[in-house]
């Protein structure tokens, strides 16, 4: 008796304690309002093309929040009867499933779930986490039984389908309809309410995206369940096929995720810290994207990676490869990895000398030379006498670039690239010139674009506007200080250089039927592959080549990379009006020689290449070889050799064509600026430590 006794006490006891942690919870229980907020689960950041297309959507996925009343009756039914099916019945915890659940627990040595009622499962998802032991059932069952009393069945039923997680970041009803069938929960046909009510359980193994067959099956056990409790008929049922059920299929990420992975992170610049919903619109084209995309993987060698990036004239970043697939590889080579760009760093070294005085006709010798014991030499081992700036650009001629960059500084050539928006570190050894230092593809393609842009700075940008989920407006781009980083003439007159290296130099396989202007680069044994140009408005980066650094078969810059760069802009400048490139831009009067009108001058023909009896072009090389190395400085590391040969293209050595017997010197046609301060009176080249390579 004494043991009876002590236990109703103990019961009793027992009761009082729990009816004061009820009302202690209770009293502490958020409004229905600030739970159907749905804050705490997190941000929802969706972003989207220029065009307003959804390119993906980053954390929550919480849809729309669906009334009780709004909400589809089979919806209901179907989810009571398969996690919770005397709902109606119990005061927020069901004394027969808890049995149950601790008779398993007992047996198992683990906590079944099918022994939490929906309020119970509620009460876990808004404030608890989701460990099994003793001490978080007992808490999830006074929370429950506090919600009980504080709301209604009906409220407490429209919360869980509301925030319930169904899978594919997606929480609540609508969200999940949205994403498996492309529609609002209040259009929720039977079948399709089977499918999401069976996502509960284990939304990965159901997840009609992930396994359809799988979340077909469940479909069938949730079905059934409903007939055996009442909810629907049995003729009713017979209607539903969960195998003829369409599942949406979830849109393809994997490229746009480089460029969304490159620009979300900017939004902590633009915009203060929230946690509410927001809508993010980007640059990004998704035609051109999927061009791009197309074009990297269709023309990497195999066994190489790829990356593009292509800016409209503002700088907006219209497409974005940083790799063949997200999937297997998050790292962006367009925007992170730094790679030498071999001959398209060239660019640098005539701008500079264009804006020393010299332009396209002016008359170099393509001769050996000899820079402080470093003789740089041509892939056809041959010299070819005087040539024009033109010319000697069209065909990447190594000589010529080192004779510029001797005459006006390694320290101009690094200046100049530095001016046009190259971030990494640039060495000012001699071999600089000849594009050895590492460089990023959106930095170059960023230079490119500034000249496309007449010498005017261009920065890339992604993101135009950012609004909150109702609509107000948290952010809108506004276009940057434009800076003029070269004359005008110097930009036409290297626009003129770019566009002959397109039509008969190394480049010649990114012609497109339009104006193009552009430059290719191999590095040394064919490491990395570079074609960078720009037509019509649009301005693309493209570069190739092994994330080990190992040499490739075949990789050139007027290869792989100039034929992916022709697929992409064929396609992204199709709807845009051809234009001619300026460059014939005249002068400053201070700038003109007596009798010169203007800076491109009539003096002689365009350049035309020298063929052979076949009808093959001449063409002088592509890559960056470094003949005789000298012996490096103690510390100091010898300059990389380079193997890359342009005739290995075209079959074999060619005969260099009859020239006339070199000039005594350079002749030019207006004269040149003075040599920079960084440059000693006595000519000489301050000499500073090599890059590391």
């Amino acid at each position: 008796m004494r043991v009876i006794k002590w236990g109703i006490v103990l019961a009793i006891l027992g009761l009082i304690a729990l009816g004061v942690a009820v009302s202690v919870a209770y009293t502490q229980l958020p409004s229905y309002q600030s739970l159907s907020n749905r804050t705490d689960l997190g941000q929802n950041i969706r972003v989207r093309s220029a065009d307003g297309k959804l390119l993906v959507q980053l954390g929550p996925n919480l849809g729309q929040w669906i009334p009780y009343d709004r909400i589809p009756a089979t919806m209901r039914a179907a989810m009571i009867a398969v996690e919770d099916k005397r709902f109606r019945s119990h005061p927020g915890v069901d004394p027969i499933g808890m049995a149950r659940s601790i008779k398993v627990r007992l047996q198992t040595g683990r906590f079944s779930q099918g022994g939490s009622t929906i309020t119970q499962q509620l009460a876990r998802n808004i404030f608890l986490n989701n460990s099994r032991n003793f001490g978080r059932k007992f808490k999830e069952a006074v929370l429950a039984l506090a919600l009980e009393a504080k709301f209604s069945k009906n409220q407490i039923l429209e919360l869980y389908l509301n925030r319930v997680y169904f899978g594919g970041g997606a929480y609540g009803i609508d969200a999940a309809s949205r994403t498996f069938f492309g529609h609002s929960a209040e259009r929720l046909s039977l079948g399709e309410a089977t499918i999401i009510a069976g996502l509960v359980k284990a939304p990965s193994n159901y997840s009609p995206t992930a396994d359809v067959e799988a979340a077909r099956s469940r479909a069938g056990v949730v079905l059934k369940s409903m007939v055996e409790n009442g909810f629907v008929s049995a003729d009713a049922a017979a209607n539903v096929d969960p195998a003829r059920i369409v599942v949406q299929q979830g849109a393809k990420q994997n490229s746009i995720r480089y460029f969304t992975d490159w620009a979300l992170p900017q939004l902590d610049t633009l915009i203060d810290e929230s946690s509410e919903p927001i809508e993010v619109w980007t640059t990004l084209d998704t035609n051109m994207q999927a061009a791009a995309d197309a074009a990297i993987n269709a023309n990497s060698p195999k066994g190489a990676q790829g990356a593009l990036v292509a800016l409209d004239r503002d700088g907006a970043v219209r497409a974005m490869i940083g790799g063949r697939d997200y999937v297997s590889s998050i790292y962006n080579r367009a925007t992170q990895a730094q790679r030498q760009p071999g001959s398209a760093f060239k660019l640098f070294v005539y701008l500079a000398a264009l804006e020393s005085g010299m332009k396209p006709t002016t008359t170099l010798v393509d001769e050996p030379i000899d820079i402080e014991g470093w003789r740089p030499r041509n892939s056809t081992r041959t010299y070819l006498g005087p040539v024009t700036l033109r010319e000697a650009f069209a065909r990447s001629i190594n000589t010529i670039s080192a004779k510029i960059g001797a005459e006006l500084g390694f320290g101009t050539i690094a200046d100049m690239a530095r001016r046009f928006g190259i971030t990494s570190s640039i060495s000012t050894y001699p071999s600089m010139v000849l594009g050895t230092s590492d460089v990023r593809l959106l930095d170059m393609t960023r230079a490119f674009a500034s000249v496309a842009a007449q010498g005017v700075s261009v920065s890339p940008y992604a993101i135009t506007r950012v609004t909150s989920g109702d609509g107000r407006l948290l952010y809108r781009h506004a276009a940057e200080e434009q800076r003029t980083l070269v004359a005008p003439w110097v930009a036409a007159g290297m626009t003129d250089l770019l566009q002959t290296a397109v039509m008969s130099g190394t480049g010649r396989a990114a012609q497109i039927g339009r104006p193009v202007a552009g430059k290719t680069g191999t590095t040394q044994t064919n490491r990395d592959g570079w074609f960078i140009g720009f037509s019509s408005g649009i301005t693309a980066g493209v570069w190739m080549g092994r994330d080990d650094a190992k040499a490739i078969a075949g990789l050139q810059g007027g290869t792989a990379p100039a034929r992916a760069f022709h697929d992409f802009m064929v396609k992204a400048v199709a709807n845009r009006p051809v234009e001619q490139f300026q460059t014939e831009v005249p002068m400053p009067d201070w700038q003109l020689e007596p009798g010169e009108e203007s800076y491109l001058g009539n003096e002689e023909l365009p350049f035309q290449p020298q063929v052979d009896a076949d009808g093959n072009p001449f063409l002088g090389n592509d890559s960056d070889p470094l003949a005789a190395q000298p012996a490096a400085p103690q510390g100091e590391p010898a300059p990389p050799g380079d193997e890359t040969e342009i005739d290995k293209i075209f079959g074999g050595q060619l005969p260099p064509p009859e020239r006339p017997q070199p000039a005594p010197a350079p002749q030019r046609d207006r004269p040149v600026a003075p040599a920079p301060a960084s440059v000693p009176p006595d000519g000489t080249q301050r000499r500073t430590q090599p890059s590391q390579f």
